[in-house]
């Protein structure tokens, strides 16, 4: 007992936080017990039905392309895992709210449950691709948490009366008993569900075992290969983007939280829609036909000017032209709408794909097996256009059919229907805020337009005229040229360098700006150095 004179009970009264923070952790507890439950349960019954990574897609599908422009102009290539950091977040606040809210206004705590749990069901019955088991996830998340929330709500320590009979003030905090059991009931709770996950994650890595098995594949040799690069078309300049990306530096912008993973025996491609006659053909088939090599430089609509979201490889893959003549389109068809393992689509003109350009269903990527990312075990690579319109990963389906009939994902998320890659270049060195010495600088950098090439690239240096530069030797028009400009008398102080590029057909890269949306980006790159003693 403590012992208080009159007028001083207020000191022992506890703070909100105070009193606010026990079933605000009952609530996370509650919430971490029952996603891992749906983690575990999704690994083993639901490969891809993860509450975590369905909402996250949703969001993504529904978010306005302006903001997911910001996101990945914000973060790049790591948008997904701040997607998924964010939708974690917000889940602990609702969860530590449902706890708080179970404790005052119970039922409202175990409806706030319902509702987050709806939105997840939601989430995984709107895909194009979900069945009845993605739903179970779900409900287990729901379920398992509104539970624990009543339970964990039910231990919560109360406080002993503030005052005695005679007149002597007790302690406001819980007694020592209930304070213990309430926290090992939540502590417990919290562990399950933090077991569960991490248990849910390991499960995953054993299910990666097919991983391995792409890893020990061995590509087939290529019936036409890629021509000898020339010696000419790799300048020697220390920080200029190499002329082929690695596989693991590779940009990689998709609508896949989760990559999907496919058993290559069991995958089938199919063409259907305005077709004579319907196609479908498997892996072994698909190997086993002549398959070519050739090297692509691949861009991102989302790519800014002076981004990154741009590299070139060397592709092995069959012409989806040869494929196309077997099917024998019908009059009328001007669209090939293809289809993911993941439900994303991509509305490609269907002259991209017959016109004797090097548009291949992808198997391969710089000599080895497409990287799960990169959309193993099948994908399409057709130059001249944005991902978005061409570049479908995971590839399941090709249908034709037309654009006044159809479209493919981004489309109805306010960007063109067409996507044509536009020509621009870029300042590798020096960086942008960087400090050069005085006297002689070498200036450098790609420049690019696919399907069409690059003949001229110029490098002005503040107000002063345009300077040529010097072009490596061209690969093909389908691949990015690298440049080069020595800056022989470059002076003490901040000075600004812009570059632009000439195409094939004498068009000139425009110095108007444009945001990404809904075509991709224009404008000249600049950057401004400083030139020091």
């Amino acid at each position: 007992m403590v012992y208080v004179t009159p007028g001083t009970a207020a000191a022992a009264t506890p703070s909100r936080a105070r009193v606010l923070w026990r079933p605000a952790a009952v609530g996370l507890a509650a919430a971490l017990a029952g996603l891992g439950l749906a983690e575990l349960t999704a690994t083993w019954l639901a490969p891809g039905a993860s509450p975590v990574l369905t909402v996250g897609a949703l969001a993504i599908d529904i978010v306005p392309a302006e903001v997911k422009d910001l996101v990945i102009g914000l973060f790049g290539t790591a948008d997904k895992i701040v997607l998924i950091v964010t939708i974690v977040l917000v889940l602990l606040v609702l969860a530590a709210l449902a706890g708080i809210l179970e404790s005052r206004r119970p039922p409202f705590g175990r409806l706030l449950v319902v509702l987050i749990g709806g939105i997840a069901l939601f989430a995984v019955l709107s895909r194009s691709s979900a069945s009845t088991l993605d739903a179970v996830p779900a409900v287990v998340a729901m379920g398992g948490s509104a539970i624990a929330l009543t339970l964990l709500t039910t231990r919560l320590p109360r406080p002993a009366p503030a005052v005695e009979p005679a007149g002597i003030v007790a302690p406001l905090e819980p007694n020592g008993p209930d304070r213990r059991r309430f926290l090992v009931y939540t502590g417990v709770t919290a562990g399950i569900g933090l077991l569960t996950l991490a248990g849910a994650q390991i499960s995953a890595v054993g299910t990666r075992a097919a991983d391995a098995a792409r890893a020990l594949f061995t590509l087939p040799a290529a019936s036409v290969r890629q021509a000898a690069i020339p010696a000419g078309a790799s300048l020697d300049v220390a920080g200029i983007t190499p002329l082929i990306t690695p596989n693991a530096d590779f940009y990689r912008i998709d609508t896949a939280l989760s990559v999907p993973r496919i058993d290559p025996t069991t995958w089938r491609l199919k063409i259907t829609g305005m077709v004579e006659n319907e196609v479908e053909i498997d892996f072994a088939e698909l190997l086993a036909l002549p398959l070519e090599e050739s090297m692509t430089t691949l861009a991102c609509v989302s790519n800014y000017v002076g981004g990154d979201l741009i590299g070139s490889a060397t592709w092995l893959g069959y012409p989806i032209r040869e494929l196309l003549a077997r099917a024998k389109p019908q009059s009328g068809a001007d669209m090939v709408l293809s289809r993911s393992q993941d439900g994303f689509t991509a509305g490609t003109p269907i002259e991209a794909l017959t016109d004797g350009r090097n548009a291949i269903l992808a198997v391969g990527m710089n000599g080895e097996p497409l990287p799960l990312e990169h959309g193993y075990p099948v994908r399409m690579v057709v130059p001249g256009l944005y991902g978005y319109v061409s570049a479908t990963k995971w590839v399941i389906e090709l249908k034709l059919t037309r654009f006044a009939d159809e479209q493919g994902y981004w489309t109805p998320r306010g960007w063109s229907a067409l996507g044509p890659v536009k020509l621009s270049s870029r300042i590798d060195v020096p960086r942008g805020g960087t400090s050069v010495p005085a006297g002689s600088v070498v200036i450098a950098g790609v420049a690019w337009s696919q399907h069409v090439g690059v003949s001229a690239v110029a490098v002005q240096i503040d107000n002063s005229p345009w300077q040529d530069a010097t072009l490596a030797d061209a690969i093909s028009v389908d691949t990015w040229r690298q440049w080069a400009y020595t800056w022989t008398d470059a002076g003490i102080g901040n000075h600004s360098i812009k570059v632009r590029a000439t195409d094939a057909a004498n068009l000139v890269q425009t110095s108007a700006t444009a945001d990404v949306a809904p075509d991709g980006a224009t404008g000249l790159h600049e950057v401004t150095v400083s030139v020091s003693a």
